[in-house]
C-alpha cells in the first residue's frame, strides 16, 4: 500500500514538473501583440469564419467583416476628435456595437472606460469625472439618467456624448450618422503592446470603485494564459455577462486566439444559461455558481457539446457535480481583473480535481504567500498572496495612495488569503477584502456605508452578507442613528429611497436592520462584523426590502 501511495505521488510529482516545463516554454515563445494588429492578423486567417453572434439580438460578424467595421468606427472616432489616450465612457449593453467600438478604440489607441448599465448618475458622473473623459457612447436608453447628472463632468462637453440607438432629437450625434463615409482602411496609428486600453473599473473597498489601468499587454497577456488553460481550439464559446466587464472581453479575445466563434448572451440569467448552452452547442463556457446550481435543480441531463468549463468561484462540490452530470473538464483557476489569472489548474491532473485547489502559477506569473509582518509564510501556512510578471494592472487610476498600499516592489498585493503545498499548488482560503458577492457582481460594503452614511441622522452604518439560496449572498445593512434620533425620525423607506437614488440596483441592501450601537474593537473602534454576521438567525428583525415586510 506504501509502494502504490509513493509510486501515485512520484507520477503527481513528475506531471507537474511537466507541468512548470510547458509554462516556462509558453512564457518563452510568447509573441507581445496590440488588441488591433490581434483582430486585422485573424481577420487573414479566419475571414469567412463567424467571430462573434449577440443571439439575442440577431447580429453576427465575421472575423472580416469585424475587422472592417472596427476600421470604419476609428475612422468615425478620429474625425469626431478622438486622439491617442483619450478616454471614452462607454455605455452600452451587450450588443455588437460594444466589442466593434473597444476594438476600434484599440487601433485609436485611445482608451475605453467601461460603464455599468445599471449605475445611477451618481456614479456615472464619478467615473467619467475620475478618468476626465473627453467622449462618451451612450445607449439611448440610458440618456435620461445620464443627462441627470449633476454636476456634469467637467471634461466632457455634452457635444462629445455619442448616442447608439434611435436618437432623441435629430440634433443629436449619434454613431449611425458618424458612420456614414466612412472608409474601411485600417487608421495609422504607432500603438504599442505598453500603450494602456481600458480603465477598467472594480468595485472598491476604500468607498468607491478604483479604475484598473489595463494596457494592450494585459490583454495580450491574460488571453495567452486562457488559451493555455484551455484543453483545445474549441469552436463554440458562451459568454454570459454584461460586456462592460472584463471577462466577456477576455473570452471574446480567448475565441480570437482560437479561430472560434463567441455566443454572447444578452445578460446574465441561471434559468436559461443551460438553454443557451444546448441551443448553440457550446463547447466551452464559464459557469457561475448559481447557473450551475439551477442547473441541478432543473434536472438537466447530461446531453451537451460542452467539453470544459472555467469554474473559478464555484464550490468544489458544485464543480464535482458539473463534472458527473455533464461530463466535461472543470477548470478551477484564481484571478482577479488586475492580474487576469494568478494561478490555473493544468489540464491533465485529474487526481487534483477533487482537491479543491485553485492549481499551479499562470504563465507569466510570479507568486508570494506573505504573512502580515510582510514575510514569506511557510508552505503550507496561509498568508496574503502578493503577484509579480508581466501584463498585470499598471496601477490605480489617479489614486496614488491606493497604490501606494497595493504596491511593494513591483509586487501587487491581492488582498486575498491563500496557501501553498510543496509542489506549488495553490488554495484560496478566504479574502481579505470587505465584499459581498450578490449573484455575479462584487459589491464593496464601504460604497454601500458611504451612501448610507450620508443620511444626516446616522451615526454609522455597516454593510455584511447574508446567504442567499437563489443569489449566493444579499446585502444587509445594520445602521446606528445619532444620540436623540429614533426609528421614525429615519424610517426605512427614507434609507432604501436615498440608496436607489445613488447605488446601482444590484447595490441596494435588500435587508435594513437597527442598531443601538454598532460592536467596536476598543483599540481601533473598527467596526466588528465578525460579530455582526455571527447572530443565529440574521433576518429576525429586519426589513426585507424585497417582500416589503419586517421579519
Amino acid at each position: 500500500m506504501l509502494e502504490f501511495e509513493n509510486n501515485q505521488q512520484g507520477q503527481l510529482q513528475q506531471r507537474v514538473a511537466n507541468a512548470f516545463c510547458r509554462i516556462e516554454m509558453l512564457e518563452r515563445t510568447y509573441e507581445p501583440i496590440t488588441i488591433g494588429h490581434l483582430v486585422s492578423k485573424r481577420a487573414e486567417t479566419h475571414g469567412s469564419t463567424t467571430a462573434l453572434e449577440v443571439f439575442d439580438r440577431d447580429e453576427r460578424a465575421t472575423y472580416l467583416e469585424l475587422d472592417l467595421m472596427s476600421n470604419r468606427h476609428a475612422h468615425a472616432l478620429r474625425a469626431f476628435g478622438v486622439r491617442k489616450q483619450d478616454r471614452i465612457g462607454v455605455m452600452l449593453p451587450n450588443c455588437i456595437a460594444f466589442p466593434i467600438l473597444w476594438f476600434a478604440i484599440a487601433k485609436l489607441g485611445a482608451v475605453m472606460v467601461p460603464i455599468n448599465m445599471r449605475y445611477t448618475q451618481r456614479e456615472i458622473e464619478y467615473v467619467l469625472s475620475d478618468t476626465q473623459a473627453k467622449f462618451a457612447v451612450l445607449d439611448h436608453s440610458k440618456r435620461s439618467v445620464f443627462w441627470a447628472m449633476n454636476p456634469w463632468p467637467k471634461s466632457l462637453a455634452k457635444e462629445q456624448v455619442i448616442f447608439v440607438g434611435a436618437a432623441a432629437d435629430e440634433t443629436a450625434v449619434t454613431l449611425h450618422k458618424l458612420l456614414k463615409g466612412r472608409k474601411d482602411s485600417l487608421v495609422e496609428e504607432d500603438i504599442r503592446p505598453e500603450d494602456l486600453l481600458n480603465i477598467q473599473y472594480t468595485s472598491g473597498t476604500t468607498g468607491f470603485p478604483k479604475g484598473c489601468m489595463l494596457t494592450h499587454d494585459y490583454w495580450g497577456v491574460r488571453s495567452y494564459q486562457a488559451v493555455y488553460g484551455d484543453g483545445h481550439p474549441y469552436r463554440r464559446y458562451l459568454s454570459a455577462q454584461p460586456f462592460f466587464y472584463a471577462d466577456p472581453q477576455e473570452h471574446l479575445l480567448r475565441s480570437y486566439r482560437q479561430g472560434g466563434t463567441l455566443y454572447l448572451a444578452p445578460s446574465i440569467s441561471s434559468t436559461r444559461f443551460m438553454g443557451w448552452v444546448k441551443q448553440y452547442r457550446i463547447e466551452w463556457c464559464m459557469f457561475h455558481e448559481l447557473a450551475a446550481r439551477q442547473a441541478e435543480a432543473d434536472n438537466e441531463n447530461g446531453v451537451t457539446c460542452l467539453k470544459q468549463g472555467l469554474t473559478w468561484g464555484c464550490s468544489p462540490t458544485t464543480q464535482r457535480k458539473l463534472r458527473n452530470r455533464f461530463g466535461l473538464w472543470t477548470q478551477d483557476a484564481y484571478g482577479m481583473t488586475e492580474i487576469g489569472f494568478g494561478t490555473q489548474m493544468p489540464n491533465g491532473l485529474d487526481d487534483m480535481l477533487e482537491s479543491a485547489s485553485v492549481g499551479l502559477r499562470s504563465p507569466f506569473r510570479k507568486l508570494r504567500v506573505m504573512s502580515e509582518d510582510g514575510t514569506p509564510t511557510p508552505v503550507g501556512e496561509v498568508g496574503e498572496l502578493w503577484v509579480s510578471g508581466r501584463g498585470i494592472l499598471k496601477g490605480y487610476w489617479n489614486k496614488p495612495e491606493a497604490n501606494a498600499a497595493s504596491f511593494e516592489g513591483g509586487w501587487f498585493k491581492t488582498g486575498d488569503l491563500l496557501r501553498r503545498d510543496a509542489l506549488g499548488f495553490y488554495w484560496l482560503v478566504g479574502r481579505t477584502k470587505d465584499m459581498i458577492r450578490r449573484s455575479s457582481e462584487s459589491i464593496a460594503a464601504r460604497e454601500v456605508e458611504a451612501v448610507i452614511r450620508e443620511i444626516p441622522e446616522i451615526a454609522d452604518v455597516a454593510a455584511v452578507p447574508v446567504d442567499d439560496p437563489k443569489r449566493g449572498e444579499e446585502v444587509k445593512i445594520y445602521v446606528e442613528l445619532k444620540e436623540g434620533i429614533t426609528q421614525n425620525d429615519v424610517p426605512v423607506e427614507r434609507i432604501l429611497e436615498h440608496a436607489r437614488a445613488n447605488l446601482a440596483v444590484f447595490k441596494v441592501p435588500r435587508y435594513v436592520a437597527y442598531t443601538p450601537k454598532l460592536p467596536r474593537t476598543s483599540s481601533s473602534n473598527k467596526v466588528l462584523k465578525r460579530e455582526l454576521m455571527a447572530v443565529g438567525n440574521p433576518l429576525t428583525g429586519v426589513y426585507d426590502a424585497e417582500d416589503r415586510r419586517w421579519r
